[in-house]
């Protein structure tokens, strides 16, 4: 062990944590952390901002003490090392005094980190990044942090068993992050409660394509090697930043509007999805006529090989697609823009409002073009037996436990509660209410309680109890009034 502290480059003392800790309990370190803050001279008038948001799900996601208003990621990657080389720099500001806090960041090698231009102490311990300003940051304080960062990024696997974080494809990389995957590939806030504007930088070797969120702005080749440069200006939570490495076929448009479209094609998936990606400016305009004005300044979509992804993604303004998406797939992710990207759940628990909205936009898109009404597909639904649990197992706003939080009940219940609100109302109500919705909570977060409350404020005199008991929180299979 060297004689000299990190904590307080001076001479170790009781206080000082050691130069292992990853070895220590996580309880046992963040006491020895708290104190060693404390001893490390000069009057701490702040206190840590804290590991985890507490999360129903995922309790460690997030941190404490500080709302993130921007991102700027720089990355360079090679696909033949899997060598990832990344700045950070994200600008902050502190909700109370804070004399340590926290970012979320899995695997990787932090290099270097500054807060407000000072080199700042830092410490890891299994996700968490706790960093120790050189002073305290005051409460309304904003501050930038960088994080200089390398290393080989890595699959997180999720509690039911799906990967994500930064995904090794054939020619490249795909980067996911739904629920908590952004923390294998850059440090954040990760939590769907913190939503910030992003600029994401990629180089990689010349030849290849970078395809992110939001807008390209530049696209530069130097030798060997191209910059790609995305800005997002409209929030964004960190679980929908994306990064796609490799060949695509770019297709650019625009809407009868005028809103930019980007589409990146895999090559061996060009011709299947032709037809289909075809319908996007038609869908485009039937969910801004069934949903409200779209929420952000450009859409499109990623498409991958089947092989790169077990799921499609609602990667904000730019789903991703394992393969070429059929038309209900299409729906449902671009459906996600308003339900999920744009009114974004506050806490994982609230995944039904994403997914129970985007499931019910395939129902109406069926109704509209031909196919079964919304409760027609309703009605077979709810013939399904009793007994079956893929169904009836859980209440869509009461997922047992992480692992179930993208199970049927989410999105096929989740769809079904929207329906007898629809059967409450009528139909002309029914529309406001989703469309109220959206515009209320535009680039926000909401929750199960607040969504019932608006739904009974925007139809006074009806009456939603027993639809919020028996269909939204209640237990097995209601009863079919």
């Amino acid at each position: 062990m060297s004689s000299t502290c990190r904590w307080c480059h001076g001479r170790p003392t009781i206080a000082c944590v050691p130069r292992s800790p990853l070895a220590l309990p996580s309880a046992v370190l963040t006491l020895l952390l708290t104190v060693a803050l404390a001893g490390c001279g000069g009057g701490v008038h702040g206190t840590p901002g804290g590991a985890g948001l507490r999360d129903p799900y995922f309790p460690k996601a997030g941190n404490g003490g500080y709302d993130v208003d921007h991102y700027a990621l720089t990355l360079a990657y090679d696909p033949d090392t899997r060598d990832l080389t990344g700045t950070a720099v994200i600008t902050a500001r502190a909700t109370r005094a804070l004399s340590a806090f926290d970012l979320d960041l899995k695997g990787l090698r932090v290099d270097e980190v500054t807060v407000e231009g000072s080199r700042a102490r830092w410490n890891r311990a299994g996700q968490e990044l706790t960093i120790r300003p050189h002073d305290d940051l005051k409460a309304g304080e904003t501050f930038a942090t960088t994080v200089r960062y390398s290393g080989r990024p890595e699959k997180i696997t999720d509690p039911d068993g799906s990967e994500e974080g930064w995904l090794r494809t054939a020619d490249g990389a795909l980067a996911l992050g739904e629920p908590v995957g952004s923390m294998a590939w850059f440090p954040g806030n990760d939590h769907p409660s913190d939503k910030a504007s992003y600029d994401i930088t990629v180089t990689v070797p010349k030849g290849l394509q970078a395809v992110s969120n939001g807008e390209l702005k530049s696209e530069t080749t130097k030798g060997d090697r191209t910059a790609f440069v995305w800005h997002s200006v409209e929030p964004m939570a960190s679980y929908l930043a994306t990064v796609a490495v490799g060949h695509y076929e770019i297709t650019r448009s625009t809407l009868s509007d005028g809103l930019p479209v980007y589409t990146a094609v895999d090559p061996t998936q060009v011709a299947a999805g032709r037809r289909v990606l075809a319908k996007l400016p038609e869908i485009m305009d039937w969910e801004q006529y069934n949903f409200g004005p779209y929420p952000f300044s450009s859409t499109g979509v990623i498409v991958d090989r089947p092989e790169d992804a077990g799921y499609a993604l609602e990667t904000q303004t730019r789903p991703v697609f394992p393969g070429a998406p059929d038309t209900a797939t299409l729906v449902h992710e671009l459906a996600h823009q308003w339900y999920g990207d744009s009114v974004t759940p506050r806490t994982w628990r609230d995944m039904w409002l994403n997914e129970g909205f985007a499931t019910y936009a395939e129902w109406l898109w069926d109704e509209d073009h031909g196919g079964p009404t919304a409760q027609q597909t309703f009605d077979k639904l709810y013939a399904t037996p009793t007994d079956d649990s893929t169904l009836w197992g859980f209440a869509p706003a009461k997922p047992p436990s992480a692992a179930y939080i993208s199970e049927r009940p989410v999105y096929d219940r989740g769809a079904m509660v929207l329906q007898k609100i629809r059967q409450a109302v009528g139909d002309d109500r029914f529309y406001d209410i989703i469309q109220g919705w959206a515009a209320t909570h535009r680039h926000a977060n909401a929750d199960t309680a607040e969504f019932t409350a608006y739904v009974e404020k925007s139809a006074p005199g009806k009456y939603f109890s027993a639809i919020w008991k028996d269909w939204l929180y209640g237990d097995g299979k209601p009863a079919r009034p």
